[in-house]
């Protein structure tokens, strides 16, 4: 059997200054990404010996048409004015993906211009309902990913997440639960990706008191947790094949289906879809 992963402690001061201010947030954002980026995947020469990873702050300022003293105080988290066409320029410079662009935007309190206005509506209770008419594991997740509602199979297959006196909250789940560590088939890689998959969804509102408390929770009972998050990751919520090892019923395997109900981007409808093994 396998050895669980070893994860760094944080350390002190790190952890407790993980989570400051969004502009000192934005400024580690934008440095991460361009120490990631490659003068060759920026269209640029790759020149002499560079002595610092990715491009130059000179580089990405020429690149986005901003001042690179302008650039260097983003980048530092001073409380500078930036305005969403600036940003809109870094986004397409660093080769944002389209989550972490996103993410960009709700760090800076902007609107992205090339995003269309949300709307409004409801608590859907319809979609509450919804679950109980799937024959599959179902379940609704709210900003603070925390199940609102579930059928059956979910609960008969997620053990010591949905039961009544479980703590419905799926982050808590899988980063303090060694239920979930048995359960879930490639725990650190599904555990890294959701941290991503978390990072790009909060954005749009990670200043609210119940997301902040969440993840200065998760830093403080979680060493892997506070790793990925510090990783600095953004990713699209995505499905594909689930994997579980579960006590009772052994091996399983799903096609998972996330679905956003229309004006209501905070709310999620995740299907666990069984997969059938061709026979050979």
């Amino acid at each position: 059997m396998p050895t669980p992963t070893s994860f760094p402690a944080p350390r002190g001061a790190q952890e407790a200054d993980i989570l400051r201010s969004p502009a000192r947030e934005l400024g580690d954002f934008i440095r991460a990404h361009r120490e990631r980026l490659t003068p060759d995947a920026a269209g640029l020469p790759a020149g002499n010996r560079r002595r610092t990873p990715g491009l130059r702050r000179e580089e990405v300022a020429q690149l986005c048409g901003v001042s690179p003293t302008w650039y260097t105080w983003i980048e530092q988290g001073r409380p500078v004015s930036a305005s969403p066409d600036a940003l809109a320029r870094i986004a397409v410079a660093l080769r944002l993906t389209r989550a972490e662009r996103a993410y960009l935007f709700e760090l800076a309190a902007l609107r992205d211009p090339a995003e269309p206005a949300p709307g409004t509506s409801d608590a859907p209770a319809a979609l509450l309902a919804s679950i109980a008419l799937l024959d599959a594991p179902a379940y609704v997740l709210d900003r603070q990913w925390t199940a609102l509602a579930w059928n059956g199979h979910a609960s008969d297959l997620f053990v010591g997440w949905l039961a009544p006196d479980d703590d419905h909250n799926l982050l808590r789940y899988m980063f303090t639960s060694e239920a979930a560590r048995r359960l879930v088939v490639g725990w650190e890689t599904r555990a890294r990706r959701l941290v991503a998959e978390f990072r790009a969804d909060s954005s749009r509102h990670l200043t609210d008191q119940p997301t902040r408390a969440l993840i200065e929770n998760l830093l403080k009972a979680s060493d892997a947790f506070a790793l990925f998050w510090r990783s600095q990751d953004v990713g699209e919520r995505e499905g594909g094949l689930r994997e579980f090892d579960h006590p009772v019923r052994g091996h399983l395997r799903f096609d998972q289906i996330t679905l956003t109900p229309a004006l209501r981007e905070d709310l999620k409808l995740v299907a666990l879809i069984p997969r059938t093994v061709p026979e050979g």
